[in-house]
């Protein structure tokens, strides 16, 4: 699946989230998933079918809400930021001066030596960065020189205005879908404008060269010759090892004070550090934008997009019509015949029509340490561990539970659905409902899994879409 597929899949995701209205109705999800199915035939790629999907179902959005292509193309990256910024660079490069105010070139202070200083200074953060991204996430975020292309890129601005819930969904997510994608994009920039403006920094100082003649030479309170000596041979010395230019010894360097002469002609010595800015800041800088432009190429051409999460999985049963046994293991709840039939029918819709649930007998609160949970569990590929929101969730009980369960399925086939009805019965839909979602999905979050809230007794429109989130 490429960029602009996946694109489109994370913003009908985003859409069919919501409840159910004039753009998108759960007439429409069924036609798309049909048709999809239709095209691409039996036994096709799990990718494939979500992006026909998603193609199918985007045309006909965009047939009925004309801002779904202006929100599509509002997350989509900028091709003129790839040369504009480049080129600017060069440009600024170009009008610094970067051997220094007159024509007199201080060997130990021209702009050129804060040049390499700064590009090695980058290398370490990266070097730095990269080692700490292996162990903390927290590390792989954009830097803030990063952040503040990409909103220039307006790729991490805010959904459109107007655009609803769904827009703003869909931005956060794409956002968040599209994160390794992006950070190889601005690499790839940002270290093309540092070879940039190292080029340019160049071939200005070789015009100037032209026209002007510069006399190099030192001058430094503090420093003396041997020291001198020692410092610009180790930043100079491979350079001057490629171009066979050679550097002079501590009696040389000791008549190259300005104090004790006018200096020399300056040409060797901007030679050996255009050599030097060209090993350390052009080349590397250029091998980096290079690896990063293959990166980008990748994750576009192959898109990351993560069909193992519950929504996608989900669909991919539906757009295939796999048979999905459904296994409802209640923990100091009880579910009522209409409660149970309500359940049936929202997970047949959520899953398709090959859908068979079943219900465990209930687990009493403080037992389960008795439940063999292989029994309970049997050939079930879907297991929902269900708990009512009036309980608070404990560690010891509720927690141990899950684990008990988790002991006998894989993660991604366990989610804990909370059951609202007699919580909503007893205090409505007050901010206490809130305070115990929260709790309920800390705890869900803790164990790794997902967790879904419907009142079963009596579902609202959304609750099939709230079931095929989790």
């Amino acid at each position: 699946m490429n960029e602009a597929a996946a694109r489109r899949a994370v913003l009908v995701r985003a859409f069919e989230q919501q409840p159910a209205s004039e753009a998108w109705s759960d007439a429409d999800r069924a036609w798309a998933s049909l048709a999809a199915a239709k095209v691409e035939g039996e036994g096709a790629a799990a990718d494939a079918l979500i992006a026909r999907r998603a193609s199918l179902a985007v045309e006909r959005l965009a047939s009925r809400d004309k801002r779904v292509p202006r929100l599509l193309a509002s997350v989509a990256w900028p091709a003129w930021i790839g040369w504009a910024i480049p080129v600017l660079a060069f440009a600024a490069g170009a009008a610094a001066d970067s051997i220094g105010a007159g024509r007199r070139v201080n060997l130990l202070a021209p702009p050129l030596l804060a040049l390499l200083a700064w590009n090695l200074a980058v290398y370490v953060v990266i070097l730095v960065r990269g080692s700490w991204g292996l162990v903390d996430s927290r590390a792989r975020g954009l830097g803030p020189v990063a952040r503040l292309l990409a909103r220039l890129a307006h790729v991490t601005g805010a959904a459109p205005k107007r655009g609803g819930k769904a827009a703003a969904d869909f931005v956060a997510d794409w956002m968040q879908a599209s994160a390794g994608l992006t950070a190889a994009r601005i690499g790839r920039v940002l270290h093309a404008a540092a070879a940039a403006f190292a080029l340019g920094a160049l071939a200005a100082l070789y015009l100037r060269g032209i026209a002007f003649e510069y006399r190099a030479g030192w001058e430094s309170t503090f420093l003396e010759g041997t020291s001198v000596h020692a410092l610009l041979n180790s930043i100079l010395g491979p350079a001057a090892a490629l171009t066979g230019i050679a550097l002079p010894d501590v009696a040389g360097y000791a008549k190259l004070r300005f104090s004790a002469g006018d200096g020399v002609i300056a040409a060797p010595w901007l030679h050996l550090y255009a050599m030097t800015v060209g090993m350390v800041v052009f080349l590397p800088r250029l091998l980096l934008a290079l690896g990063n432009r293959w990166l980008e190429s990748r994750l576009s051409s192959r898109f990351p997009l993560p069909i193992d999460e519950p929504y996608y999985r989900a669909l991919t049963r539906t757009l295939r019509e796999e048979p999905v046994a459904v296994r409802i293991v209640p923990y100091g709840a009880q579910l009522s015949p209409q409660a149970t039939l309500n359940l049936n029918a929202l997970l047949t819709q959520c899953l398709g029509a090959r859908t068979t649930v079943s219900v465990a007998p209930a687990t009493a609160f403080g037992a389960e340490d008795d439940v063999d949970p292989r029994q309970i569990v049997g050939e079930a590929n879907l297991i929902a561990a269900l708990f009512a929101l009036t309980a608070t969730p404990e560690a010891e009980n509720h927690g141990a539970f899950v684990d008990r369960l988790r002991a006998a399925a894989p993660a991604h086939q366990l989610f804990v659905l909370v059951d609202e009805s007699t919580f909503r019965q007893q205090f409505g839909a007050s901010p206490r409902l809130d305070e115990r979602r929260a709790l309920w999905r800390d705890f869900a979050e803790q164990r790794e899994v997902a967790a879904a809230f419907v009142a079963l007794e009596q579902p609202d429109p959304a609750a099939a879409r709230l079931l095929q989130a989790a």
